[in-house]
């Protein structure tokens, strides 16, 4: 079974940069992401509508690359966490979490038993289709799978120690765009209230030994936010890269007929 590059980074205490896809769920978006140098790739199904037979050839891409794929579920649900594991996710994160029942509630059904609750079934896409003993397909899966946390309200953000405390919870992820609507300062990224909660998730998750991930929009926002603290980060989103490279580059063209 395939190891779980990203968290093995993470374990050595290593930064690690990806980007998350919200559009393209096509053939060649794991091509195109790796040899942009990502190491991980997040495929959104919380905003995107993408069902589980197009996820699962996205996937399927990933192998054999160096790029480990993770999927950000709509809900907490285990329907969702187990079938997207079982279709070849090697991490799942998990939106809206706002105490530490839904985060152990969400790690047990990333295990299995003892450890969990999550159902077996064996030579399918998590295990490459591959023979083997089933309890060291087992173990090896408890121990790849990368679990994140997103902690995006205010009442996550009251309750973000206890959740980062979770045995299993392997990243506390600062979900900033929803974090502002909550506290009713929508957009404002320079409030000190906002500053605040950014410190507060950055320290809890210093504290009980996880990294800390986030999404940057730009390039000044990573290097921002990775001075924080954080060392996860997905760098924009492929809709947002193509708008707004295209945008640039158009503005470019015209510019020269003035």
């Amino acid at each position: 079974m395939r190891k779980n590059l990203v968290k093995e980074r993470l374990r050595a205490g290593n930064p690690v940069f990806g980007t998350m896809v919200f559009e393209f769920f096509t053939p060649g978006i794991a091509q195109i992401v790796r040899a942009a140098g990502a190491e991980f790739v997040l495929f959104d199904m919380e905003h995107s509508g993408v069902g589980m037979e197009t996820l699962k050839a996205c996937l399927a891409a990933c192998r054999g690359i160096g790029l480990t794929p993770f999927v950000r579920v709509p809900t907490l649900q285990y329907h969702f966490i187990s079938r997207c594991l079982d279709i070849g996710a090697m991490g799942i994160m998990v939106p809206m979490v706002e105490s530490a029942a839904q985060a152990r509630e969400i790690v047990a059904a990333t295990r299995y038993p003892p450890a969990g609750r999550r159902g077996l079934a064996l030579r399918i896409a998590f295990d490459d289709y591959e023979g083997g003993a089933v309890s060291a397909k087992m173990d090896i899966a408890n121990d790849r799978t990368l679990v994140i946390v997103l902690v995006e309200t205010a009442v996550g953000l009251d309750a973000v120690d206890e959740i980062a405390a979770v045995d299993g919870v392997d990243v506390v992820w600062m979900g900033h765009g929803d974090l502002t609507s909550f506290m009713g300062i929508l957009g404002q990224f320079d409030n000190p209230a906002y500053l605040k909660g950014v410190d507060k998730i950055v320290q809890a998750a210093r504290r009980n030994n996880k990294p800390a991930g986030t999404m940057a929009a730009n390039e000044q926002w990573a290097r921002d936010y990775l001075a924080k603290g954080f060392s996860v980060i997905a760098y924009s989103a492929d809709h947002h890269l193509l708008l707004d490279a295209l945008s640039e580059g158009l503005s470019g063209c015209r510019a020269t007929l003035k």
